[in-house]
């Protein structure tokens, strides 16, 4: 797999034991994102002498904020002021996070309205454990002309707002979240080629 150097690759691990993730390390992956807490708790447990990044790019439930807030490098999937006041309680250092906005409006995908954006990104500003550095959007399965539309307006609300980073793009449609300056994609199952 060969992408630009500008871009971070996160191996979307779910569907990957711990075996399976060593082989990928020895390979140079080393940025790893996980959407259980449960599971990537474990993960972390078996791969500890491993010097991975950990992406948490799944909805994170308040009640779980604790048990993983300090292990992880990552969250891809702030997305309401609960789950700052959360992090803001638990965390004992600064977290870098992606807002989750929802581009696609689909019901049962989590993220911000982007009407609302704006007054989130203002509230988010007195939670000090928090540091916004960028957005984060899903595409629509199996609809590449929705999902361009929503890769582009991630595009369009990261610069709007002066953020760097754009987490979205995955193993389906990758391609087009290069095209409108994605920095963090994250892929699952293309990393099988690699075992």
């Amino acid at each position: 797999m060969n992408f630009n150097e500008s871009v971070t690759v996160i191996c979307a691990s779910k569907y990957f034991n711990t075996e399976e993730m060593r082989k990928l390390y020895q390979k140079q992956v080393f940025h790893f994102g996980e959407n259980r807490v449960q599971d990537m708790l474990k993960k972390m447990d078996e791969l500890i002498d491993l010097n991975i990044t950990w992406h948490f790019i799944g909805h994170l439930q308040t009640n779980k904020v604790k048990d993983i807030i300090n292990k992880i490098d990552y969250l891809h999937t702030l997305d309401r002021i609960s789950l700052a006041e959360s992090i803001q309680k638990y965390a004992s250092k600064v977290l870098k996070c992606f807002v989750q906005v929802n581009l696609t409006n689909e019901d049962q995908k989590s993220g911000i309205n982007p009407n609302n954006l704006s007054q989130f990104l203002i509230d988010i500003r007195k939670y000090d454990k928090i540091e916004v550095i960028g957005l984060m959007t899903i595409g629509k399965d199996n609809d590449l002309v929705a999902t361009e539309h929503a890769f582009r307006m991630l595009d369009s609300l990261a610069n709007e707002h002066h953020l760097n980073y754009r987490s979205m793009g995955m193993t389906s449609d990758y391609e087009l979240a290069i095209k409108h300056h994605a920095t963090h994609l994250r892929i699952g199952r293309k990393f099988l080629e690699l075992l």
